[in-house]
C-alpha cells in the first residue's frame, strides 16, 4: 500500500487536500498528516479525558483510530517528527507547511526555520529513503508568485525571472533550487507548483498580507463592512481553492519528465482588478459593493496589488492545470461551498 504524506494538514489547503484524497478513494491508513495544530487538539482532548483536573499523556487511540489517517501532531522544524514519519516507506510528499509573507518577514528566525530549514530537512530525509533502497519520494511542493518581486514587469510567463523581495518568496525560491537539484540527482521525483492568491479563505489571521484577496469577497457578501488596503485600481492573481487543490493533485500524477529540468510552474490564475472583484458582488448581493471602502496603504498595493494583467501560463496549461475563467465563477464557488 502506497503511504502519502501531507504537511501542514490541518491548514486551509492541506484539510481540503486532505479531504479530496480521500474522496478520491485513497485509502486512510495510507495517508500520514502532520500538522502543529493537531497537538492542540491532542491537548484539549487529552484534558477533556483528564476530567479538566490535569494534562494526561493522551493515549495512540487520540490521534489514530482504526483506517483512520495517521495524525501526527508536532513541529515541521523538529527532527523527531521526521524519524516518525518515515517510520515506514513514504511514496509522496505534499510539502504544503510553511509560514506565509507577513509572518516570515516579522519573524525572520522562525519563518527560516519553517520555510528554509525545515524544507532542507525533509528533502534530506527522502534521499536517504532512496539511498536506503526505499521508494523515490514524489514531492509536490506548494511554493508562490512570490518568487516574483517588485516592481513587477508588465507581463509574466514561464520565461520572467524570479526576482523575490520579500523573505517568504525568497525562501520559496531556495526550495525550488533545491527541488530541482534534488530531483536531478536521483534523490526525488519533484515538483512545485507556484500558487497564486487562493480564494476564499476563512477569516482567519495566518499573517499573509494579501488576504485581502478573499476579505473583499468574503466580508461584503456576509454583509459586513470592509476596509480594502488596496485601491480599486489594485491588480490580483487568484485561484479558487477547487482548482489549488486539483492542479497539486494534477502535478503529483503527472510524468515528471514532461515537467522538464526546472520543476515550478506557475499555476494559471485569474487577473483582475479590486475594482472588478468590488463590481461583481452586486451580481450576488445587491448592495453589497457598497458595504467595501478603501484605505489604501503604498507598501501593501506596491508588493500585492501591481500583478500584471498581462500574463502567459503555457508551461501550466500544457500540464492539464487549470483555473476559474470569471470572477463570477469564483464567487459562485464560494458561495457553493460555504
Amino acid at each position: 500500500m502506497e503511504r502519502t504524506l501531507v504537511t501542514g494538514a490541518a491548514g486551509f489547503l492541506g484539510s481540503a487536500l486532505v479531504q479530496a484524497l480521500q474522496s478520491a478513494g485513497a485509502a486512510d491508513g495510507a495517508l500520514v498528516l502532520t500538522d502543529r495544530a493537531f497537538a492542540s487538539a491532542r491537548s484539549a482532548d487529552a484534558h477533556a479525558t483528564d476530567g479538566g483536573g490535569g494534562v494526561s499523556k493522551p493515549s495512540e487511540q487520540n490521534l489514530r483510530v482504526a483506517g483512520a489517517p495517521r495524525r501526527h501532531p508536532g513541529d515541521i522544524t523538529d527532527p523527531r517528527l521526521l524519524e516518525q514519519l518515515f517510520a515506514e516507506p513514504v511514496d509522496t510528499v505534499y510539502h504544503l507547511a510553511g509560514v506565509v509573507s507577513g509572518a516570515a518577514e516579522a519573524d525572520y528566525e522562525g519563518g527560516r526555520r519553517v520555510n528554509l530549514d525545515a524544507t532542507q530537512a525533509l528533502l534530506e530525509r527522502c534521499r536517504l529513503q532512496a539511498a536506503s533502497g526505499g521508494p523515490v519520494v514524489r514531492l509536490v511542493y506548494a511554493s508562490s508568485i512570490a518568487v516574483f518581486g517588485t516592481p513587477l514587469p508588465s507581463r509574466l510567463d514561464d520565461d520572467s525571472a524570479p526576482a523575490p523581495t520579500l523573505s517568504y518568496g525568497t525562501h520559496k525560491r531556495a526550495c525550488e533550487l533545491l527541488i530541482d537539484d534534488a530531483t536531478r540527482r536521483g534523490f526525488i521525483d519533484g515538483r512545485a507548483l507556484r500558487l497564486s492568491g487562493v480564494v476564499v479563505r476563512p477569516p482567519l489571521a495566518n499573517g499573509a498580507l494579501s488576504g485581502f484577496n478573499s476579505d473583499v469577497i468574503r466580508e461584503p457578501l456576509a454583509g459586513r463592512h470592509y476596509v480594502c488596503p488596496v485601491s480599486p485600481d489594485a491588480t490580483i492573481w487568484i485561484t479558487t481553492l477547487i482548482d489549488a487543490i486539483g492542479n497539486l493533485r494534477r502535478l503529483a500524477c503527472i510524468d515528471g519528465a514532461t515537467i522538464g529540468p526546472q520543476r515550478a510552474t506557475t499555476t494559471p490564475s485569474l487577473a483582475l482588478s479590486i475594482g472588478a472583484v468590488v463590481a461583481a458582488l452586486d451580481r450576488f448581493i445587491p448592495g453589497a459593493s457598497g458595504l467595501v471602502a478603501y484605505a489604501a496603504q503604498d507598501a501593501i498595493e506596491a508588493q500585492f496589488g501591481r500583478w500584471p494583467l498581462d500574463r502567459a501560463f503555457d508551461k501550466g496549461r500544457a500540464l492539464g492545470l487549470t483555473c476559474a475563467t470569471s470572477i463570477d465563477d469564483v464567487i459562485r464557488t464560494h458561495l457553493d461551498i460555504r
